[in-house]
């Protein structure tokens, strides 16, 4: 019996610190619903006690990132946390210090399509595609869908850079055409930069070649670059990764301050 007392006060001892971290989440992210926190590791108390944590989890939904993006999800593995035993018994997470952070932004089709100047573009959707087909397509080497490449660990190995195919409708001489643009989705800092190489026309067309006037008049409307915003604790990109209808911008931070989980306008 005094074994399942033990358990349950230490299960609702992390309840009560999760909670806390995820009310102060809420407010420094500024999203409506309190993001998921887990603390991991058992039993909580030793961590408590010590005020220090070897892995939390934090993932949130809708989370705006200034200066045009309104609805990204964040999801953050923080390791080698320290947190004081006493100020997340007050609800005081400003001295809670993050060893090493590694961060998710997935930004969603629908945030896309309305940067500049992609909003010209109706019905956006994404897609991954490999680098060989972007450039090369059907007369390439490589496979149309990328592999997934993953490290000893078995984990997935991502890049500063890859394949995207941009498709939606335009006007073409006053008809509202299908078109299908490849490009290369490149990290520029805190920005992803949209490179396009070449279009093709949508499959109710019987060919899919677009005239190289066509294609010179038309790439334009796809060479983009969207600013991330400082995101949140200051996670520097290293990787972007393209998945269907979003892409997904992966970061690390060290040494990183509870307080700036708020994204910088």
């Amino acid at each position: 019996m005094l074994v399942v007392l033990l358990v349950g006060a230490d299960f609702g001892a992390a309840a009560f610190a999760e909670h806390t971290i995820s009310q102060k989440a809420r407010e420094q992210l500024n999203v409506t619903n309190d993001p998921a926190v887990t603390v991991h590791g058992f039993p909580f108390l030793t961590q408590a006690i010590a005020g220090d944590y070897s892995h939390i989890t934090i993932n949130a939904q809708g989370v705006p990132v200034p200066p045009k993006l309104s609805d990204v999800d964040f999801n953050a593995d923080l390791s080698d946390v320290t947190a004081p035993l006493s100020d997340l018994i007050s609800g005081n997470t400003k001295s809670i210090v993050v060893g090493t952070l590694k961060g998710e932004v997935t930004i969603k089709a629908a945030d896309i399509a309305r940067q500049s100047p992609l909003n010209k573009i109706e019905n956006l959707r994404i897609e991954p595609v490999t680098e060989d087909y972007v450039r090369n397509g059907d007369s390439g080497q490589g496979d149309t869908k990328p592999t997934t490449t993953t490290n000893e660990n078995g984990e997935p190995v991502d890049t500063a850079s890859a394949g995207i195919r941009v498709s939606g409708n335009v006007q073409i001489g006053g008809n509202n055409t299908e078109i299908f643009c490849f490009a290369m989705i490149e990290l520029d800092g805190q920005k992803i930069r949209l490179e396009p190489k070449r279009l093709q026309f949508g499959n109710d067309k019987e060919t899919t070649v677009v005239p190289q006037s066509v294609q010179e008049l038309l790439l334009p409307n796809f060479n983009a670059t969207i600013d991330t915003g400082a995101l949140p604790f200051s996670v520097t990109p290293t990787a972007v990764r393209v998945n269907s209808g979003s892409v997904t911008i992966k970061g690390e931070g060290k040494n990183a301050a509870f307080s700036g989980a708020k994204p910088q306008g």
